[in-house]
């Protein structure tokens, strides 16, 4: 017996791959298992199995643990193994279970009974005492298969995982070998098998086994069942990996890929540059008659590619990644991190594509807010925002349309800029002097203070809502007052209670109470129950007064 558990060991580590350790591990587990099937008790079984001769044996053991850790009852004291002398094993200590459990006699023994056998032990250890073993070959078709083909099984999970946990975010190419409920199984060799969930999958894109696909291998996850390398053919990296793949110039570093942007199985905008001023880069990524990035297409299900030439002046980006619409003009807010992208008027639907997938892939790829608009559009808003800025300038500066078209030309559109910025640089504005930019300055920084503390008051500029004008008992001046403390609709003011209101403008308890139950009947009318909304409203309002 001892030459064929040698001979197993052998047999399955060469025709799996596996270390011969793991699979002695998974031998002493299965005659662990057949033995205790061999005892009515619950007991606690180990065997060891010498790797030289194949020779084993087995021992029970008790598991020691802390008197004041155990909940037990007096018929349930253990009694000491027979053989006191045996050693603990080290290799299975275990740690102590925090709280107190439930005391199992028949694997377990107690720290001051164990102590009476070995005065050395500690709790968590184990006391052994040697029992007969059972027949290898009496189980060699039953319990120890099966343990075998489960460790061996997680040794191959684990091999795998070892083996690609620092492939992440590389390109892999494998087998389909099935197709499971939309997500697909790759095969990538060596026993490792992929996902490619239906999420990453190119729509309408058929896959059937046998076909060989290329994914980006997203990520590299330990489970102990299913799939453990997930993989995707959406992500815009994978289309970075197969132009690398095909474009020699990527991989020398001569060209850099700076952006992609994808509607998988659609389009695709990619941007390059070039690191050698001699190299055009859009030229080498297309290839000879389009062969390159023709290959990249039908990998990718057909999908179609736009190469962008990158530009460091994010606007003459813009204008590129439009293509093929041409651009009239741009406005660029780096505040908002926008862009009014104007085109004439016969290409606007071109600019935008198909459900705005032209523009949507231009700002992907660009990393701006696009507003796609024809060139009369363009004009009207910017006669807006001009317009917009000279009253700013006129009521918070207090100067005239001369004065604030001047501000406007010379590059200002809000207060701040003309509160804050240097001197020195107003100065050189022809028209003004010395004392007229100190004049704006110091009105400008007014300005801005009475909006601050206007802002923490809650004080707003918003006219009165409609509802709320047209609420029963309301009038345009009242209205007026309450949306300048930010009760702005008939909303906000059913939200209020009498004290708010009273807060705001002095009308008496009686009125606001009335104001607030007209304006709460809307939360009613669905429900039909106007006159108990009614009686509830005045009830609150009638609180509210009261405290």
């Amino acid at each position: 017996m001892t030459k064929e558990i040698l001979a197993v060991v052998d047999a399955v580590s060469n025709e799996k791959g596996v270390a011969k350790e793991i699979i002695f591990e998974a031998l002493e587990a299965a005659l662990a298992s057949a033995t205790r099937k061999r005892h009515p008790e619950d007991v606690d079984v180990r065997v060891a199995i010498d790797r030289e001769s194949g020779e084993y044996d087995t021992f029970r053991r008790w598991h020691v643990v802390d008197d004041d850790a155990v909940v037990m009852t007096a018929e349930e004291l253990p009694e000491p193994p027979a053989d006191a002398d045996s050693p603990s094993n080290p290799e299975a200590e275990q740690e102590e279970p925090e709280g107190p459990h439930l005391f199992s006699p028949k694997s377990e023994i107690l720290l001051s009974e164990a102590i009476k056998q070995n005065s050395e032990i500690t709790s968590g250890e184990y006391i052994e005492e040697p029992i007969d073993s059972v027949d290898f070959g009496r189980i060699a078709a039953q319990t120890a298969k099966q343990v075998i083909v489960q460790k061996v099984r997680e040794a191959e999970r684990a091999q795998v995982v070892e083996a690609y946990q620092d492939r992440e975010g590389e390109l892999v190419m494998g087998v389909v070998k099935r197709v499971d409920r939309g997500n697909v199984i790759i095969d990538l060799g060596g026993n490792a098998e992929a996902m490619i969930s239906r999420e990453e999958l190119i729509p309408r894109e058929l896959v059937r086994p046998g076909d060989r696909l290329r994914g980006f291998l997203r990520e590299v996850r330990s489970e102990i069942r299913g799939p453990q390398l997930f993989v995707s053919r959406t992500a815009p990296e994978l289309m970075v990996q197969l132009f690398t793949l095909e474009v020699p110039e990527i991989g020398e570093g001569l060209i850099e890929i700076m952006g992609c942007a994808r509607d998988p199985g659609s389009r695709a905008k990619i941007g390059v540059r070039s690191m050698v001023p001699r190299i055009d880069p859009v030229g080498a990524c297309v290839g000879m008659r389009g062969s390159r990035v023709q290959a990249v297409s039908n990998e990718l299900a057909g999908e179609r590619v736009d190469i962008i030439l990158w530009d460091e002046d994010p606007a003459k980006f813009v204008i590129n990644a439009m293509s093929p619409a041409e651009v009239v003009s741009i406005v660029v807010d780096e505040d908002s991190q926008a862009m009014d992208v104007a085109v004439n008027e016969e290409q606007l639907s071109q600019a935008i594509g198909r459900g705005g997938q032209n523009v949507r892939l231009a700002s992907q790829l660009s990393g701006w807010e696009l507003n796609v608009m024809t060139e009369i559009q363009a004009q009207e808003k910017s006669e807006a925002e001009t317009d917009r800025s000279l009253k700013l300038f006129m009521d918070k500066l207090a100067v005239d349309e001369e004065v604030a078209m001047i501000l406007m030309q010379e590059g200002f559109s809000d207060i701040d800029e003309v509160a804050y910025v240097p001197e020195a640089e107003m100065l050189n504005i022809e028209e003004f002097d010395g004392d007229m930019v100190r004049e704006l300055q110091s009105r400008a920084r007014d300005a801005l203070l009475a909006s601050e503390i206007a802002s923490e008051e809650g004080i707003s500029d918003a006219p009165p809502a409609e509802d709320l004008l047209a609420l029963e008992g309301m009038d345009s001046e009242l209205a007026a007052t309450l949306a300048h403390r930010g009760v702005i609709t008939r909303e906000d003011l059913a939200d209020q209670s009498i004290g708010d209101v009273l807060d705001i403008v002095d009308i008496g308890e009686e009125r606001a109470g009335t104001l607030i139950m007209k304006a709460r009947e809307m939360w009613f009318e669905d429900e039909n129950t106007e006159g108990s909304s009614e009686e509830g409203a005045a009830n609150e309002a009638s609180t509210s007064s009261g405290s």
